[in-house]
């Protein structure tokens, strides 16, 4: 019998079809955020995503995740320290379920997890606990005992809290040598990489230590810098002879030559295998700030309750990207909006729309259940009563009340008279029309700047015009666009501004245009241009839009609150009320005068009106010019508006912000509505307030009112939002907790998207044309540093710097 020459002789190798079960996760970054003590459970399981190379997810919920010893031996390691870095999974759900006898049912109570933070986690699946240290070392062959806080879960909630016979203290137990703490001393173990064999046997000086980390700090320096700034990272050729190696080694460079400690351990002089310089390394310190920057808006959010703002748009890559932003209102009582990620979806569907939004959520721990507000657009598929996404919500959180974005709304009201209004309508046609001659080529606009500035010039000559810094600056002609906030308004005024430098270029092109179409078009413009009619119109639009532009500007501050934007709204009204009554005689004297400065005719405003282009045959009544401008535009233009107005601005019948006003300190200081406050937090908030609460908030605003109310510094509060900061200041918000609490939920409620649109902007900036390849993880970490800067402003360089060594097993040490 021959011995056996290999060593593979002596084992047997697995089955193929067993190995296929380990999950292919590869032996690299696993990506997940650190936060081990989350507050909101999701609506489902959260699973834990690897590096972004890698699509594979790790289960959260302990009891659905495979057992440590499943997966690949190689990659143990990498998938406890992903889990170590995530934290137990500690749901608080608003209520357990009851197990037990019939007689003495009992369930999980949350405050557990304050007592046994490190280790306790629940399953909502087998409503059972587990412990994340000895899942994470258990093996085939433990002790049985083990296998109920491993494998099976532990449920007989009798025996919890029951003193010295507590299952739990039992659990940990007082040996040092137990099972559970030789576990928990194994994690420890895991995550001080200073252990490490490869570490060990490597020694490293304490100089090179010192170098390596000097390398990655100025590594990470260079990439928070271009985040901030929207920059690209890697250049088209980084090789030796390449002029241009891109953003990131350019700025190392830059470093190196302003100090010379860097400059002696980075680029050429840094180890092959620790340059720290790589795509993979870019990529892996982003996602440490991303991380940290949405483990701090977790954080500010805490408890809260929060509303979601929500809106999509293609990329540059043509992908539909999701805009997710949180409002909510923080520790300090300011109004928040921070962005929270953004969402590759496959197509618009509500229902592919809801599972991004959960997903992103439960990813952050973060409940469906605490949602109190929905702010979208008025697409269908968003605002569908029956199968829209705000539908679909209400479904599982029947509390996420919608609020169609207050902005959108008045945008439609402003596109709705420019295009029912039938002379509106061929005005902003004209208009456009102008602005695409005029801006047709470069020459053009050169013409116009240099005719804007002999106009300008002429104007402060004869004292028409005052002169200072930042004053009578050169500007363009705008389209007016219907989907873009307060374009007609800057299209109008531009025009305004620039009306004698348009009809010079105008005039230029149609003497010295190059063909008969640039000379026709030009001349029909320049004819429509200097009519009364556009002149009139020109004016009226510019009047009535700077009053809603006002309030447009209004609606799209972050802190703005539901009750204040429709006092806006109520205000801006009354305002084109007012100057429908009072404001024809100076706006026709207004045009009278610019038309007379500009050689424009004036018709005989007493003379009976004769309608164009043969529609004379169709006029019943003999009326004059003057009545033509005053009822046919003026009156039925403004009527129009307020009109529109009003049907898309009808909060005044929703009963939630009836009730809810009864909190403006406004219309406190006239009459403050005990009862309505009661009713808004029994009807709209009963999951917020228990019975007791109930009982006790009709108390408290009792006190409240000569508390807070007949204060004298509440004469100078204007707004919910300045009471809730005023609240929290004096401190008075912990004296009545119950009334701040529904105050904070009225806060919460959205007012516009406009967050969202500033995110695809920011979007645009940095997946630009020739960065059209970036995957979405990247974007999103990009994406994130770029808009909530305030935040990652505020995190240290050695943070980053840590996270960044424990996320991964590394080979060299800093």
């Amino acid at each position: 019998m021959s011995k056996p020459s290999k060593i593979d002789q002596y084992f047997k190798r697995k089955n193929a079809e067993a190995n296929t079960k380990s999950p292919n996760i590869e032996n690299s970054q696993v990506s997940l955020t650190n936060s081990p003590n989350f507050r909101n459970p999701p609506l489902k399981a959260q699973r834990i995503e690897t590096n972004p190379v890698i699509t594979q997810l790790l289960e959260r919920d302990p009891g659905l995740r495979p057992q440590i010893w499943v997966h690949d031996v190689n990659q143990r390691d990498e998938i406890r320290r992903a889990y170590i870095m995530a934290g137990p999974y500690q749901p608080r759900l608003s209520e357990y379920p009851k197990s037990g006898p019939e007689k003495h049912r009992r369930r999980f109570q949350s405050s557990w997890f304050d007592s046994f933070p490190s280790w306790l986690e629940y399953s909502p699946i087998k409503d059972a606990a587990f412990c994340l240290p000895c899942y994470l070392f258990n093996t085939p062959s433990a002790h049985p005992k083990c296998k109920a806080y491993t494998v099976n879960g532990f449920n007989v909630w009798r025996k919890v809290k029951d003193g010295k016979n507590c299952a739990f203290l039992n659990h940990v137990g007082k040996d040092p040598n137990s099972s559970h703490k030789k576990a928990e001393k194994s994690c420890e173990d895991l995550m001080r990489q200073s252990q490490h064999l490869p570490q060990v046997f490597n020694r490293y000086s304490s100089q090179e230590i010192e170098n390596n980390r000097l390398r990655l700090k100025t590594t990470v320096e260079a990439i928070r810098y271009l985040a901030f700034q929207g920059c690209s990272f890697r250049g088209h050729d980084e090789s030796k002879n390449s002029l241009n190696h891109g953003n990131f080694l350019q700025l190392l460079k830059a470093f190196a030559s302003n100090n010379e400690k860097i400059a002696d351990v980075i680029l050429d002089k840094a180890p092959k295998h620790a340059s720290y310089i790589s795509p993979n390394i870019q990529k892996e310190i982003l996602h440490v700030f991303s991380m940290k920057v949405k483990k701090a808006i977790r954080e500010e959010i805490g408890d809260a309750k929060f509303c979601l703002i929500l809106d999509e748009s293609r990329d540059e890559s043509k992908k539909e990207q999701m805009a997710v932003v949180l409002r909510f209102v923080d520790k300090d009582g300011f109004v928040r909006e921070r962005f929270f990620g953004l969402v590759h979806v496959s197509n618009t569907s509500a229902v592919t729309l809801k599972d991004g939004i959960y997903s992103l959520l439960s990813h952050n721990n973060l409940s469906i259940q605490n949602i109190r507000g929905q702010g979208y657009d008025g697409a269908s598929n968003m605002r569908g009563e029956w199968n829209g996404l705000q539908a679909l919500i209400l479904k599982d959180c029947p509390y996420a009340y919608y609020i169609h974005c207050l902005a959108h709304r008045l945008q439609l009201a402003l596109v709705a008279v420019s295009h029912e209004i039938v002379p509106i309508h061929h005005f902003f046609t004209k208009l456009s029309s102008v602005v695409n001659i005029v801006g047709a080529s470069c020459k053009r606009n050169e013409e116009l700047k240099r005719a804007q500035a002999a106009d300008i010039e002429y104007m402060i000559s004869i004292d028409e015009l005052e002169s200072g810094r930042g004053l009578n600056q050169i500007g363009t002609l705008q389209r007016p666009g219907d989907t873009r906030w307060s374009s007609h308004f800057r299209s109008v005024s531009n025009l305004i501004t620039m009306f004698s430098a348009t009809c010079s270029v105008l005039l230029n092109i149609i003497e010295d245009g190059t063909n008969a179409f640039q000379r026709g078009d030009a001349d029909a413009a320049y004819e429509a241009m200097t009519s009364f009619e556009f002149v009139f119109i020109l004016h009226l639009m510019k009047e009535i839009m700077a009053i809603t532009d006002i309030l447009c500007q209004a609606l799209q501050s972050k802190s703005q609150d539901i009750l204040h934007a429709m006092h806006l709204v109520s205000s801006t009204k009354a305002l084109i009320q007012k100057f429908r009554d009072d404001g024809w005689i100076t706006l026709l004297n207004q045009v009278k005068s610019f038309c007379e400065v500009r050689n424009i005719d004036i018709p005989e405003m007493n003379a009976q009106y004769v309608a164009r282009q043969g529609r004379a045959r169709r006029q019943e009544d003999n009326f004059t010019v003057a009545e033509h401008y005053r009822v046919n535009l003026f009156y039925a233009v403004i009527d129009c508006q307020l009109q529109e107005l009003s049907s898309r601005f009808n909060e005044h019948a929703v009963q939630l912000l009836i009730l809810s006003s009864a909190l403006d300190p406004r219309e406190c200081r006239e009459s403050f509505r005990i009862g309505d406050v009661c009713q808004l937090a029994d009807k709209f908030y009963p999951a917020d307030f228990t019975d007791v609460d109930k009982m006790n908030l009709k108390i408290q605003l009792e006190h409240y009112e000569y508390n807070v109310v007949q204060h004298p510094e509440f004469k100078s509060l204007s707004t919910i939002s300045d009471l809730s900061q005023w609240l929290v200041s004096t401190r008075k918000a912990t004296i009545f907790p119950l009334v701040y609490r529904i105050i904070v939920l009225v806060l919460t409620l959205p007012v516009s998207t406009a967050t969202t649109e500033r995110s695809f902007s920011a979007m645009r900036i940095v997946k630009t044309r020739l960065r059209n390849k970036m995957e979405d993880e990247f974007l999103t970490d990009s994406l994130i540093m770029y808009i909530e800067r305030e935040i990652a402003e505020k995190l240290s360089i050695e943070s980053i710097v840590n996270e960044f060594r424990d996320m991964k097993e590394r080979r060299i040490p800093f």
